[in-house]
């Protein structure tokens, strides 16, 4: 009986975090249309509902209603996998934000989202491969690739904060402020160059460089497999933005700093160009690896 309750405490309570990071997106994606089009001297959404709020709503039903000829989508069941694969993916991130606000929670959480981000790559390759279109091939190779990238700078990460505070545990995090940021900053600012990849995000969303590889993954998708790819993909970044406040600042300022985080999402896409892949993939094996095995040294 009591592991019926919790499975549907756990299930609620999934489904709830799920519910309001979804809200959270419809407006943040309305924020960073409005915050571009004042950085690029035009205006925003601004016809759908009392300045333009009802815009993203808009925009999904949108979606939605659109219809494609079967017979003419050029995907296989792979994509399809790929898709479901990646709603998985952001309902679990969703699960473990929900769990992370309970003190009785694993004390393997951050385990359990490191295992989760390693799924990623399987998802990418999905989507790509599953397409029969070879621009999105090469988007899910390169993809794929730069997720696993990132993710061998996560485990460093999550080890070196296990280090520090002496478990894999994320709600203590929560309890005060712990400011691992001060005491490693160089990893604080390639976590931040890490989940810029890993959200898909300019200057580096190497599976959508729309002058090279014509929007990439999302090149054959349509309605709701494509509101599928678009809409998780910002939820990962919301969870991003909110696991970089947790692990490396704590205490009562994670909410204000996760919104700090998502500002920042927007003003790089604003802002900063496109690198070459294959530079940034040289970087971060050479150079970024080895710095988090040195911050792994200095913490022992």
């Amino acid at each position: 009986m009591f592991s019926l309750l919790s499975g549907i405490y756990i299930f609620f309570s999934g489904f709830l975090a799920f519910a309001i990071i979804m809200v959270f997106v419809a407006f943040f994606i309305l924020g960073e249309r409005k915050i571009l089009g004042y950085m690029q001297i035009r205006k925003g959404p601004n016809k759908v509902g009392l300045v333009g709020l009802f815009q993203s709503f808009a925009d999904l039903l949108k979606l939605i209603i659109k219809y494609k000829v079967s017979l003419f989508q050029v995907r296989s069941w792979l994509s399809w996998l790929g898709v479901y694969l990646l709603v998985f993916l952001a309902c679990s991130y969703c699960l473990v934000f929900s769990l992370s606000y309970v003190s009785s929670s694993s004390g393997l959480l951050l385990l359990w989202v490191l295992l989760i981000t390693s799924l990623t790559g399987y998802c990418l390759l999905s989507i790509g491969w599953g397409s029969y279109n070879k621009f999105a091939l090469m988007s899910c190779v390169r993809s794929a690739f730069g997720s696993i990238t990132f993710e061998a700078c996560f485990m460093c990460i999550v080890i070196i904060s296990a280090l520090v505070c002496g478990g894999y545990y994320i709600f203590p995090l929560m309890g005060s402020f712990w400011g691992l940021v001060f005491v490693l900053p160089v990893c604080y600012f390639l976590w931040l160059v890490g989940t810029l990849c890993e959200c898909n995000r300019t200057p580096l969303d190497y599976a959508e460089a729309e002058s090279e590889l014509v929007s990439g993954l999302n090149t054959e998708y349509c309605n709701v497999p494509f509101t599928c790819l678009f809409a998780c993909e910002y939820l990962i970044m919301v969870v991003f933005s909110w696991l970089g406040a947790v692990v490396f600042f704590g205490g009562g300022l994670v909410v204000l700093l996760s919104m700090a985080h998502v500002v920042f999402f927007i003003w790089a896409r604003a802002t900063l160009p496109r690198i070459r892949y294959d530079l940034f993939i040289s970087f971060m094996w050479k150079y970024a690896v080895l710095l988090f095995v040195c911050s792994f040294f200095l913490v022992v």
